[in-house]
């Protein structure tokens, strides 16, 4: 079968390892070029509309010049593609958010003023809401490019999926892993979705046997959370479900980029009602205050 992906080191590492979990073969990966990939030095409010990383390969699924593609979850937009399914989600990796910073500082052993790079408006908010002396400074680029502008001193510090190190066998490249008691991750955050194209049974098939029921439940938990904010994977809203038995429970957060303000709850339920425990605290942190924050930063953001 044919594997779109994009064309990163991260996600040709991730790709690859789909296709080694794949029956049969030999199964090839094909290389797509996104908007996003094409203007890593475009800030994210540059971009007009979603799904920047994943576009062009749906496209390709759709054109059936791939078989089935593999994203990161926290990349695909909620809003569905029709003619295209998420056939399976595979088990999760760690979620959280690692430091990685020269001369093995932590957030907290970061001098006054340290420059500590980012493309993420949400990573941007829980940081400065508990270190307001740092500097946020705006920095794109793959995982290990990132971590090559922070060991050329361009910034003291990078904050990157710990997921992503792991996947690139860079874990020991981490200085901290930032606790999710302050840090929720982006929503779907470690979760790797293989795309196919509605009808196409043989597909489903052979990716069903990739499915992992616990990560679907966290990230349809997640994802309904994001869709009730009316949110993309650009905005500043963090997620972490945990999944334990046939019961879930669901922490939430929406901040402003400067640090505050911001809301965070949680929920707790039934596993049988991960969407609606989403939708539930979306409209819990939306009467908290987080239509306001989003739409300030919309407006602050739009190209």
């Amino acid at each position: 079968m044919r594997i779109g992906t994009r064309g990163s080191a991260l996600a040709l590492a991730q790709s690859a390892y789909v296709r080694g979990l794949l029956p049969g073969g030999p199964h090839e990966l094909e290389a797509i070029e996104t908007s996003g990939d094409r203007h890593p030095d475009l800030p994210f409010g540059g971009f007009a509309g979603k799904g920047i990383f994943t576009k062009e390969i749906e496209a390709a699924l759709l054109e059936n010049r791939v078989d089935l593609a593999v994203h990161s979850l926290k990349d695909l937009p909620t809003d569905p593609v029709p003619g295209l399914t998420i056939g399976a989600l595979l088990t999760r990796e760690d979620p959280r958010d690692a430091l990685v910073a020269r001369d093995g500082k932590t957030l907290a052993t970061l001098p006054a003023g340290a420059r500590v790079g980012t493309s993420s408006l949400r990573r941007r908010s829980q940081i400065l809401a508990r270190r307001p002396d740092l500097e946020l400074v705006e920095l794109r680029g793959n995982v290990p490019t990132r971590i090559a502008r922070m060991k050329e001193g361009r910034v003291e510090a990078v904050v990157v999926a710990t997921a992503g190190l792991n996947r690139l066998g860079l874990a020991s490249e981490i200085t901290e892993i930032l606790d999710e008691s302050w840090m929720l991750p982006a929503p779907g955050q470690g979760i790797l979705a293989v795309q196919i194209r509605e009808g196409d049974a043989t597909t489903a098939r052979v990716v069903q046997t990739l499915h992992d029921p616990a990560a679907a439940a966290e990230a349809t938990a997640e994802r309904e959370l994001l869709a009730g904010l009316g949110g993309g994977c650009l905005v500043p809203v963090g997620a972490r479900a945990r999944a334990r038995d046939d019961r879930i429970a669901l922490a939430g957060f929406v901040g402003h980029p400067g640090g505050h303000p911001s809301v965070r709850s949680d929920v707790e339920g039934p596993i049988a009602a991960a969407a609606e425990l989403g939708r539930a605290l979306a409209a819990t942190l939306l009467a908290q205050g987080a239509r306001e924050i989003l739409e300030a930063v919309r407006g602050e953001v739009s190209p």
